[in-house]
């Protein structure tokens, strides 16, 4: 089996941190959101990787590089125009030579276990084989009915109303090679708008994995900040960075905390920060590395990305701030997104 990571989107629900970089680099609890997928791959024995690009494409490429400080080969597909999701993967149709594809997002998180996964599609025997995920609001996503675990009826994206089911397409797909067979080359072309509708049409069977274990879509600003404090609360089963001082705190290398400072997990304090006297912290909270938090700064349910500098008296409050930004002494923000 290889795998192919989806990484071309534009991510503009994710405006204004993706103004710059691509939505994969977005950073999650100190690491571009991308990695998690990339750890999860290493993690079941999924070794060779396509990646598909096209907003921002040299961000990843520089980051992740060859692979091999993971562990693994990654090569990568350029789309000077976008393709779709199913067309991005016709276009590298040679990289998977008659291995069985997964196809996963950089863009979301999940702990699905890709191994079961892998075992339920051969057990049924079908081309294609789709993880699905009960949600709330099936309007953002395509839905499906089951019949004994075959795909009856594919809905993408429905009015609250008239949806089907709860059973929400997270994006997560195993293929046998015939899928190429059905994909048209050089033209885009959408799994959830094209391919799985034509499926269904021709009575073309499509399994329905109802996965266990943690899966989030990464749309928009409020479902970001929600990852993060998932991972913080232990929701989802990946790797924080930094060593883990206490039940719900992780602090990295090089790190200078003042005795005379309040940390309330969870909180993840990434490499090289320094939290001066008086400050107080309350989780869940993220400072990406060389972050410096001057005195008697307040910072309670907060995302800070890398080299961030937040002012003596300054209070952040459900707030973002991406790399590089300064917050000025005593100022005060409440539920915004600093670029």
């Amino acid at each position: 089996m290889k795998a192919m990571i989806l990484a071309a989107g534009l991510g503009t629900r994710l405006q204004p941190l993706t103004s710059t970089i691509s939505k994969p680099m977005v950073q999650l609890v100190g690491r571009p959101c991308m990695e998690y997928t990339v750890r999860l791959l290493k993690k079941y024995g999924v070794e060779d990787i396509m990646v598909n690009l096209h907003y921002y494409p040299e961000i990843i490429k520089n980051y992740f590089k060859d692979g091999s400080a993971f562990g693994l080969n990654i090569n990568y597909s350029y789309e000077k125009e976008l393709l779709g999701t199913a067309g991005g993967l016709k276009k590298v149709e040679d990289f998977f030579a008659g291995d069985t594809v997964l196809i996963i997002s950089g863009d979301g998180l999940t702990d699905i276990n890709i191994r079961n996964f892998y075992e339920f599609h051969k057990d049924k025997g079908c081309i294609a084989t789709l993880a699905l995920k009960e949600v709330g609001n099936p309007e953002l996503y395509g839905v499906v009915k089951l019949n004994n675990s075959i795909i009856d009826v594919f809905q993408e994206k429905p009015k609250k109303e008239e949806a089907i089911s709860n059973l929400a397409n997270t994006g997560i797909y195993m293929f046998e090679p015939q899928v190429f067979d059905y994909i048209p080359a050089d033209s885009f072309y959408d799994f959830g708008r094209q391919l799985f509708p034509e499926f269904v049409e021709k009575k073309i069977d499509m399994a329905g994995y109802s996965m266990e274990g943690y899966w989030c879509d990464i749309g928009d600003l409020e479902v970001y900040k929600e990852a993060h404090y998932d991972i913080l609360m232990g929701m989802v089963n990946v790797e924080v960075p930094g060593k883990k001082l206490s039940e719900n705190i992780w602090i990295g290398s090089e790190v200078s905390i003042d005795p005379q400072t309040k940390i309330v997990g969870p909180v993840m304090i990434g490499d090289h920060c320094k939290i001066q006297k008086g400050a107080e912290i309350y989780g869940p909270v993220v400072l990406g590395e060389n972050t410096i938090v001057e005195e008697n700064a307040f910072i309670k349910r907060s995302i800070l990305w890398k080299n961030v500098c937040v002012k003596k008296g300054a209070t952040l409050k459900d707030t973002i701030v991406s790399h590089n930004a300064i917050i000025n002494e005593g100022q005060h923000l409440d539920g915004q997104v600093v670029e």
